[in-house]
């Protein structure tokens, strides 16, 4: 009797149904390693550490809503702080945020200085250039705003940068991982 024929055959049949189930897997394996890189590529961009990085957009008039704003970094920035985190913070003036970058009462534009900005003018200047000064946050003004106003880059408050376009700079920043922050 010949009983190592039939075994034979079936351990050639286990093993060939191994070897697809493992080529299978292997194909499996690929597809989901490829599209995990896919997904990855396609993602904002990570940070590996746990910097804060956050962008602030004003395009408003209202000098209480700004100072609202500059209050949220500096809360920011303690929380951080207390954290022992770092922070990358930058605040994106564009349209009606001109008039907090300038002493400028931006007579005859539609971004015009009014009472309530006259009056508060000094405290959110000197806020903003601790901001600027102690904290290390980055303040850019939209050129195309400042061109469509005429006025001159010296008339600038210290440490307050001109972008080509505001909303470019924001859409930049949140490509790079930046959250978006606009205080209602």
């Amino acid at each position: 009797m010949n009983v190592s024929v039939p075994i034979t055959g079936l351990l050639t049949h286990a093993v060939e149904r191994i070897v697809g189930r493992a080529a299978g897997m292997a194909r499996l394996f690929a597809v989901l390693l490829a599209s995990a890189m896919m997904v990855t590529a396609l993602a904002p961009a990570a940070h590996a550490d746990d910097t804060q990085r956050v962008v602030y957009h004003v395009d408003f008039p209202d000098p209480t809503r700004y100072s609202a704003t500059l209050t949220s970094i500096n809360n920011l920035i303690n929380d951080a702080e207390q954290k022992l985190l770092p922070w990358d913070v930058h605040l994106v003036l564009v349209g009606h945020g001109i008039r907090f970058a300038t002493d400028d009462a931006l007579e005859g534009t539609a971004f015009a200085a009014d009472e309530a900005l006259n009056e508060r003018r000094a405290e959110l200047k000197g806020r903003l250039q601790s901001l600027v000064e102690m904290r290390d946050v980055k303040v850019h003004l939209c050129d195309v705003t400042r061109k469509e106003t005429g006025l001159a880059e010296d008339q600038l408050y210290e440490g307050v940068g001109l972008v080509g376009s505001g909303v470019a700079k924001i859409s930049d920043l949140q490509r790079e991982g930046y959250a978006y922050l606009k205080i209602q």
